[in-house]
């Protein structure tokens, strides 16, 4: 049985609307600094969630090594900032800072010896978007970790 405690909060989040574009199927194609050699294959979707109160993000690489993952983008109205908490089959969960700007969605994270960044950038069609991840073991320096290029599927 469903749940119809605070179905009137199943609304759309207006300050969610700049992730409208994002908002599909993808499927992924790309390479992984860690993997030499490999092309990786996967699928990612962006969906509203609740009705459109959250984004959720699904992703997964046909390929072993790279994690299947679930993702919820939230806002918070008081310091008008985005949150995407994160969550994969290892167990591993990470919150990120999340901006975007016009056709460029990026998240980041701080963290003692492993912080992470995305961008992820839509070209103007609309029905590519190309992603590049970096790392910072040391707080300092940047090495770029995988690249993506997503392809909205039509189907």
């Amino acid at each position: 049985m469903t749940s119809q405690i605070a179905s009137e909060a199943l609304i759309p989040n207006p300050r969610l609307s700049a992730f409208s574009p994002f908002i599909g199927t993808w499927t992924t194609v790309g390479h992984h600094e860690m993997m030499p050699g490999i092309t990786l294959h996967g699928h990612t979707v962006f969906e509203w969630h609740e009705g459109g109160a959250f984004v959720r993000v699904r992703s997964a690489i046909d390929e072993k090594g790279i994690p299947s993952a679930i993702a919820l983008i939230g806002s918070d109205d008081a310091v008008e900032q985005f949150t995407m908490l994160y969550f994969d089959e290892r167990g591993v969960s990470r919150q990120f800072e999340v901006s975007i700007a016009g056709r460029v969605l990026r998240w980041s994270r701080t963290a003692p010896g492993f912080s992470q960044r995305f961008v992820l950038t839509m070209d103007v069609s609309g029905d590519t978007l190309v992603g590049v991840s970096s790392l910072s073991k040391d707080d300092a320096t940047w090495e770029q970790d995988m690249e993506l290029t997503y392809a909205r599927d039509r189907a």
